[in-house]
């Protein structure tokens, strides 16, 4: 046999016992995966409407508003036109003392009302998860005020809650004075802060209850093992395994509480003596009672910074470490 021969033999036997060709051997280059255009298209489907709706919907008019509060509406009616005006929009509502005054107001209204909202949201929670006879009951209790229309509750909070109403008829029986809870610049604020809190609670509680629900129990019972007791338990097991639902109860309990229009609107119509007057209800009476849709546009531009800068800082605050 020739040298040729036996350098082919011995090459067909060496492929024999690796069980592979050459033409077999698998590429280097990385190939596409099947299907991975096909399922990008379905997403985009499915994906396409919704985001079309928030561009449509939502961004398209927040870039429309934000380009008008640099106009100013000249004249009346349907002969006014806009002039461009740079930055004096803002520079009328910044040097407004009653703008400031609004602003002020409705930064301090969120630094109280949220901190208290959660907390009393949290302790419910807490309160709600425990083996308690009727728990269920309860837990629909609190959260009832969250299935009526906020309308509803403003007009049945108004009724309760004004002078000859029932609430006003208790403390005269009791022999107490009756109280101006809408009438009274001390009071009207914090009558607002009842109401909204009062249809706020129920709805936090719910996501509360369910990263409650989440918690590892192992964690307590370790936890119970090391001497723990129920306050220390609580601090250093339940608040830190509860980072994620409590940082999005904030954001929205933040967004909720600046945006707060009905009650405002409904209860006290910004007074008295503009003490319940917030940037969400200055901004419609601006643009509506006024006629001033750019001083409207650029005080919701304003209230929507300053909203997005506190949400940065509480994001700051409960990121999470690695």
């Amino acid at each position: 046999m020739s040298a040729e021969a036996q350098e082919g033999t011995r090459r067909a036997a060496a492929q024999g016992r690796s069980g592979a060709s050459p033409a077999a051997a698998p590429s280097s280059r990385p190939g596409r995966r099947p299907g991975r255009g096909r399922d990008l298209r379905t997403a985009v489907l499915f994906l396409g409407p919704a985001l079309a709706a928030i561009v449509l919907l939502r961004l398209v008019p927040f870039a429309g508003a934000a380009w008008s509060t640099l106009f100013e509406r000249v004249g009346v009616g349907l002969l006014a036109e806009q002039r461009f005006a740079g930055f004096a929009n803002y520079q009328q509502l910044l040097s407004d003392p009653l703008f400031l005054g609004t602003l002020w107001r409705t930064i301090a209204f969120n630094l109280v009302i949220n901190p208290v909202q959660i907390a009393l949201a949290m302790a419910i929670s807490v309160l709600l998860v425990q083996r308690l006879p009727g728990r269920g009951l309860w837990r629909v209790f609190v959260f009832v005020p969250c299935t009526v229309p906020l309308v509803g509750s403003s007009v049945a909070w108004g009724v309760a809650l004004r002078q000859d109403g029932p609430v006003n008829g208790v403390l005269t029986a009791l022999g107490l004075a009756p109280q101006p809870f809408f009438t009274s610049p001390q009071q009207a604020l914090a009558s607002i802060a009842l109401v909204a809190s009062w249809i706020g609670i129920g709805y936090w509680m719910l996501f509360l209850i369910g990263g409650l629900n989440d918690v590892n129990r192992e964690l307590y019972e370790a936890a119970s093992l090391d001497g723990a007791g129920r306050w220390r338990t609580f601090t250093s097991v339940t608040v830190p395994m509860m980072k994620r639902p409590l940082l999005f109860v904030l954001v929205a309990d933040t967004v909720a509480n600046f945006v707060l229009f009905v009650p405002v609107q409904l209860l006290t119509n910004g007074g008295p003596d503009q003490s319940t007057t917030m940037l969400m209800f200055d901004a419609y009476r601006r643009t509506y009672t006024y006629s001033q849709p750019n001083l409207g546009a650029t005080a919701i531009l304003i209230l929507t910074l300053i909203m997005l800068a506190i949400v940065a800082v509480q994001f700051r605050l409960l990121k999470e470490e690695d």
